[in-house]
């Protein structure tokens, strides 16, 4: 992890660290590794279970050394109820919740406690069955009891690092240098748990040059194109609502943006109410029905179980396709270009290159167009087949995009002489989830070159009718379906 990019160094105040605000983290981690962390107890979870089964798969091997074949239910109910019920009584006891007040003496007391009463629940299970295997099941409780101690005291300690660096504190913006901001500002310094990293006014002529200690950095307009957005996970507008003109307004311009929006009210400043919604918990909750961090932890495990299966199937193709572009003209293999991912994050996106390497045109700002004399032969082909688009294997499995999800646009792409950007106010809705290899947009028709306003409101629909009912059953048909899809597309010029 770096201190601070170079690129928001470029906008701060040049008054040194003060002007900077008393809320800056010391580390800066966009949007999507802030997701990543939030997810961190899904991760630790799966880590346990992982942990537990293979303890209790060991234990029952123990008991019949013959082999699975050969052992009972009788055998292996002490371990495998011992082992449900601690999974079970982690999470019914909210010990992957780690609350910023709980003291981790007291966390890791209750992991040693659900151990060891998990441990006489097998026991007496045991003697119930008349299998009690004292010298299994004893010391597969104290080793799964232990090994989950070790491990809890290794999630706190990672957790601990993270909240020092302000990792887990919520990134967010004001809008309006008003005393509400002022109020909302002072009331989180006393707290500490939110990072507010910087003020814009769209009144900049009256407002000050720091809110309470936070500098003021622009307008409501500069907001829009600020190298701080990626970073940034809720814009709160800070103004009073009874002008209600400015407010539609202000919400109008900023609805430009992927980022999300919050009013602050008035009565909601006489308590910590407004607080805790900004602040939410640490980390995403694994109670409760399907949210979008539950959405995000299943898309984000879908993504590196097939992605490393399809690795392992394209490579040989991916061998075949780089030495036909190697031999067909010269130049690299690949192509990388810039591209908007999620929450206007800049990635570099990887594809075989098609072009002549003389021609590559990184901006898009020449869209490709039937029998355009930029494309190799090789290159008609991989774009014809989408081969071109295997590396992109890596982007998923990096974490950069995903394997279903809008396809990431070149940054600066034009459709015909305008920014495609410019042509539809929801263009930037399309970032609020990662970029995919394939995408409901594709499969619907969708795809290669957007030539008119038309196309691009086509897409940028249908790309926000993906991102509302994005699922995880929704992601395998669409993955099923590309291929037959594409390759039975003829009429898409790519």
């Amino acid at each position: 992890m770096l201190d601070r990019p170079a690129s928001l160094a470029a906008d701060a105040p040049p008054k040194g660290r003060a002007a900077r605000g008393p809320f800056r983290p010391e580390v800066w981690l966009n949007a999507r590794e802030r997701s990543a962390v939030r997810l961190s107890a899904h991760y630790f979870r799966l880590v346990d279970v992982l942990v537990v089964v293979g303890l209790a798969l060991g234990a029952i091997l123990a008991i019949q050394p013959m082999g699975l074949a050969d052992i009972t239910v009788g055998d292996a109910a002490p371990v495998i109820g011992g082992a449900v019920l601690v999974l079970a009584s982690m999470r019914a006891l909210q010990l992957y919740r780690f609350g910023r007040d709980t003291p981790w003496v007291l966390h890791l007391f209750g992991v040693a406690g659900v151990g060891l009463v998990s441990a006489g629940v097998a026991l007496i299970l045991g003697w119930l069955l008349d299998r009690p295997a004292l010298d299994v099941v004893a010391p597969w409780a104290l080793t799964t009891t232990a090994a989950l101690i070790v491990l809890h005291g290794l999630w706190l300690a990672v957790i601990a690092r993270w909240r020092r660096l302000g990792a887990l504190s919520p990134n967010i913006v004001l809008v309006g240098a008003t005393r509400n901001a002022r109020i909302l500002i002072e009331r989180a310094l006393e707290r500490r748990d939110m990072n507010v990293l910087g003020v814009f006014d769209d009144r900049l002529a009256r407002s000050p040059d720091s809110v309470a200690g936070v500098p003021v950095l622009g307008d409501a307009n500069a907001l829009l194109t600020h190298r701080m957005t990626p970073y940034v996970d809720r814009i709160v507008l800070a103004i009073d609502p009874n002008a209600g003109q400015r407010v539609r307004d202000l919400t109008q311009r900023l609805n430009a943006l992927p980022n999300p929006l919050t009013v602050l009210v008035d009565s909601e400043l006489g308590g910590d109410g407004v607080l805790n919604r900004l602040g939410n918990a640490p980390l995403a909750s694994l109670d409760g029905p399907v949210d979008p961090d539950r959405r995000a932890f299943n898309k984000r495990m879908q993504d590196l179980l097939v992605g490393a299966v399809a690795l392992v199937v394209a490579a040989p193709v991916m061998a075949l396709v780089a030495l036909a572009v190697r031999l067909d003209s010269p130049g690299p293999v690949f192509f990388r270009q810039r591209r908007h991912g999620f929450n206007h994050e800049t990635i570099v996106v990887w594809k075989f290159r098609s072009m002549r390497h003389e021609a590559a045109d990184a901006t898009a700002s020449r869209q490709v167009c039937p029998g355009d004399d930029r494309v190799t032969r090789v290159g008609r082909f991989i774009r014809a087949t989408s081969l071109d688009e295997l590396p992109q294997i890596f982007n998923v499995l990096s974490g950069e995009m995903s394997l279903v999800g809008p396809r990431p646009h070149a940054i600066g792409m034009k459709t015909g002489e305008t920014e495609s950007a410019l042509l539809v106010a929801e263009y930037a809705h399309r970032h609020r989830i990662k970029p995919g290899m394939t995408g409901w947009a594709a499969i619907k028709g969708s795809r290669g070159p957007v030539d008119t306003e038309a196309q691009v409101r086509e897409r940028v629909q249908l790309d926000i009718e993906y991102i509302e009912r994005q699922s995880f059953w929704l992601d395998l048909w669409v993955i099923a379906v590309t291929i037959p899809v594409l390759l039975g597309d003829r009429a898409a010029v790519r």
